[in-house]
């Protein structure tokens, strides 16, 4: 299948040829503004599936709202009426106001109908909400790209009005969603009065003082370790957004190790709804640990050295200790029941290293953490 995309450089554009290129049998025709009305005629008659994204939403004036929305859709329109194929339309939900950008949207829409009532091809017209992920251009026309780029280079951000609400869509479900518009013209779609004006979901309504705050929470995840809950899914995309912004040489960022005569112990990251993780060092011939939880429980996982794990059940003045042999050769999880005083001791001859999951972040307040010796 040849499927041509026009503005194929664009935000959603790449994002989707990056998806359809990887869709076995099918070859992407990728438009945009360096590509000659030649490529584009050429393209047209011999193409199965268009995916229109190219437009207007910045000119230098107004009228090329018109001649870059309207006008390119009918010229695309016409080249395509030869030997009619299936045509998905990206257009905005500013499509249903009477803004000059808003007007000749709904003019583009009407004649990608139109199309598809004379010559019987499936049309997809979908009215976008704002899009954010990741290629989005800052600075440009969204303010979800604006501010992730520039708090992720600690840059200050501008909001007026903290409780105006925005309703945004995510990249990948936009892409998913268009995608899915091949199978249907596989499964026979037919016409443009069968399909209704279409929107991608889910879509999330958010105000800006919501978003602003939760990428602060982004901005401060070297010093506090916290990721945002992935169960929450627009947190999840804004979260991935935002780290698509990160400067190349600021990926990584240090950790605090606890060090002592005995080896180290560094948090790794911290989840409100699925407690910590973190790595311990245990020189050879040490022992930690020595201690037990009320309802505290944790995981351990050698992945380096060898050593053993050792319990004694808490309510049984007659329990037996119990021992796991652990090594990084043959990695296993050990759980930490509650109840059980526990320790971890290096049996080898070279540093041992663990990583510890604990079901909750640690509170000093709260430890549940209670010495005894093993």
């Amino acid at each position: 299948m040849r499927v041509l995309v026009t503005g194929a450089k664009g935000f959603v554009g790449r994002n989707l040829c990056l998806a359809l290129s990887r869709m076995e049998d099918v070859e992407v025709l990728r438009y945009d503004l360096d590509n000659t009305p030649e490529e584009l005629a050429e393209w047209a008659g011999t193409c199965d599936f268009v995916f229109h994204l190219a437009g207007v939403n910045r000119p230098k004036d107004l009228a090329e709202f018109a001649t870059g929305n309207t006008g390119f859709t009918e010229e695309l329109l016409a080249l395509l009426e030869r030997r009619p194929v299936p045509v998905l339309l990206s257009s905005s939900i500013q499509a249903a106001l009477d803004n000059p950008y808003g007007v000749s949207k709904r003019a583009a829409e009407d004649a990608v109908r139109a199309y598809g009532e004379r010559t019987g091809a499936a049309v997809f017209v979908y009215r976008l909400a704002n899009v954010f992920g990741k290629w989005c251009r800052p600075n440009y026309n969204s303010a979800v790209a604006t501010w992730c780029h520039n708090r992720a280079r600690g840059l200050d951000i501008q909001v007026r009005d903290r409780a105006a609400t925005v309703t945004l869509v995510y990249i990948d479900d936009v892409v998913e969603s268009f995608v899915e518009c091949l199978g249907l013209v596989g499964g026979g779609a037919r016409g443009a009065r069968a399909l209704p004006v279409l929107s991608v979901e889910p879509s999330y309504t958010k105000t800006l003082g919501e978003i602003v705050d939760l990428i602060e929470t982004f901005v401060d995840e070297p010093q506090t370790l916290n990721v945002p809950d992935q169960r929450d899914g627009f947190a999840k995309k804004l979260y991935a957004t935002y780290l698509s912004y990160l400067p190349e040489d600021q990926f990584s960022y240090p950790l605090t190790m606890h060090c002592d005569n005995r080896g180290s112990f560094t948090e790794i990251l911290h989840t409100a709804e699925r407690g910590q993780v973190s790595v311990n060092v245990s020189r050879p011939g040490i022992v930690k640990g020595q201690h037990w939880h009320h309802t505290k429980h944790e995981k351990f996982l050698v992945v380096s050295g060898e050593g053993a794990i050792r319990f004694r059940k808490m309510d049984d003045p007659d329990a037996q200790v119990i021992t796991y042999r652990v090594s990084g050769a043959k990695l296993e999880v050990v759980r930490i029941p509650p109840g059980y005083t526990h320790n971890i001791e290096n049996l080898g001859t070279t540093d041992m290293v663990t990583v510890m999951w604990a079901n909750e972040v640690f509170d000093p307040q709260r430890p549940d953490t209670f010495r005894e010796e093993v």
